[in-house]
């Protein structure tokens, strides 16, 4: 028996999809893997480390402005799942809290949500060789530069690495994503110092954005 069809001939029960959904439903299998601090909120000045380091709190933790709308054309324009990829060693450390970690992220996930977007994913590693808290305390698979926890989010989210970017903003983000199969891509800017780095490493991204906001740009490009 064949379908009833509306009035544009279409079976009901179903419609027609609109270009970026066509686009969107072909390449679903493809992510951008993105770091937290560094990339999608800034870094901040530790008086008692005497250094710039990943926020301790949800207060200090300020969202870049630019964030909510590069995802936004990453999932919608260019068909890409977003997900978080991010080491958090500070509530091993006893830096901060569990629960003032999921504050942060919170404050994160807001600042999208205003923006009309969302994450497809978030996998955070806690562990660390020299944790305070003994339930942390190992070498584990899933801490950066290791690549369990890209291998983790490929698996959960049908995710096709060798079609996938890695997003951070150090050497470390760069090894992981080659580890696991993925294009890399570096935020930050070439200097004398940090071709060294590169040199001596041997992680060489394969492209380098001033920030997150020039990916979906980069992206677009490459097609």
């Amino acid at each position: 028996m064949e379908r009833a069809k509306n009035s544009r001939g279409i079976p009901r029960g179903r419609r027609s999809l609109k270009p970026q959904e066509v686009r969107r439903r072909a390449r679903s299998g493809r992510a951008v893997f993105v770091d937290r601090d560094g990339v999608l909120n800034d870094l901040v000045y530790n008086e008692q480390e005497g250094r710039v380091l990943s926020p301790f709190s949800a207060k200090e933790t300020r969202v870049f402005p630019f964030v909510a709308a590069a995802v936004r054309v990453l999932r919608d324009e260019l068909g890409f799942k977003v997900i978080v990829i991010s080491n958090q060693p500070g509530v091993s450390k006893r830096q901060f809290t569990l629960e003032e970690l999921e504050k942060m992220n919170m404050k994160i996930r807001r600042a999208l949500t205003e923006g009309g977007t969302k994450f497809d994913g978030e996998y955070y590693c806690l562990h660390h060789p020299e944790a305070l808290i003994k339930k942390y305390r190992m070498v584990c698979d899933c801490r950066k530069p290791k690549p369990g926890l890209l291998l983790r989010a490929a698996a959960e989210k049908d995710v096709d690495l060798g079609r996938s970017y890695f997003v951070g903003d150090s050497l470390i983000d760069v090894e992981a994503g080659r580890r696991a199969g993925c294009k890399t891509i570096l935020v930050g800017h070439m200097t004398t110092f940090l071709s060294a780095m590169i040199d001596k490493a041997k992680a060489t991204p394969d492209y380098m954005v001033p920030s997150f906001k020039n990916v979906p740009g980069l992206l677009r490009k490459l097609g």
